[in-house]
């Protein structure tokens, strides 16, 4: 994954702060838990139409990045219309 940090945002406003897929309320958390559960990648993207096969990948490099135990920054955003 070339760069997570294009398909996820934490904006305070918007599922409680926690990781999204950009444009979706959809929780980087959730992805991976359902991949963990031993969900497909194709089941996921046929549970939730709004993702795309990128979307998956940029939430597994964000756990993965997340597991090496160090600072991430990222910067906090607003969503526009809140």
């Amino acid at each position: 994954m070339a760069d997570w940090r294009d398909r996820i945002v934490i904006d305070p406003e918007l599922c409680h702060g926690k990781p999204c897929i950009k444009g979706t309320r959809i929780w980087v958390s959730l992805i991976v838990d359902n991949l963990a559960a031993g969900a497909s990648e194709k089941e996921i993207l046929e549970a939730y139409p709004s993702l795309s096969p990128g979307d998956v990948r940029a939430s597994l490099a964000f756990a993965a990045e997340m597991t090496r135990e160090r600072y991430v920054d990222m910067p906090l955003t607003k969503t526009v219309g809140s």
